[in-house]
């Protein structure tokens, strides 16, 4: 593992990496995130009872067009033509929880991790977004990479 900060110029100043010589590979990556939510709120959301409508469509399509928009949004990221983008919630009914994944898919030579990252904040914003009439106590909890392929490291299962 590197040990040297790979967005930073030899003055400490932020620059966005110079990916030109890397060969374009297929790049996948897989990020999950949780919201946690009191009961009550939890099976209003669950059953689709929420006055601003389906949570969980908000939610995907949220999470895809942040995939899509990263670069406007991380500074340094570079702008990626994604060939695959796929949001999903669920629902957890032991730890009254909304859980979310995305896999990201690219063929490219820089990887999709934060984009898939972006994808899971982007959809659990917009469930707190949602259910913040209802309940005050909602929490996004665990956004995390658990898994990435292409490039230079391979194949990565983090969790």
């Amino acid at each position: 593992m590197s040990h040297k900060l790979s967005h930073l110029d030899p003055e400490g100043r932020a620059s966005m990496v110079d990916v030109g010589h890397k060969p374009e590979t297929e790049r996948r990556a897989v990020a999950r995130g949780s919201v946690m939510l009191p009961e009550e709120a939890f099976v209003l959301a669950r059953n689709g009872d929420l006055k601003k409508g389906d949570i969980r469509a908000a939610a995907e399509l949220a999470g895809v067009m942040a995939a899509k928009n990263t670069a406007d949004i991380i500074p340094l990221c570079h702008p990626l033509l994604l060939t695959y983008v796929d949001v999903s919630l669920s629902f957890d009914d032991l730890s009254s929880s909304v859980e979310i994944e995305a896999e990201v898919r690219t063929t490219g030579k820089t990887g999709v991790e934060m984009e898939a990252l972006t994808a899971v904040s982007a959809a659990a914003l917009t469930v707190y977004d949602m259910i913040k009439a209802v309940t005050k106590t909602a929490r996004i909890t665990n956004i995390r990479l658990v898994e990435k392929e292409g490039g230079q490291s391979g194949h990565l299962i983090l969790e």
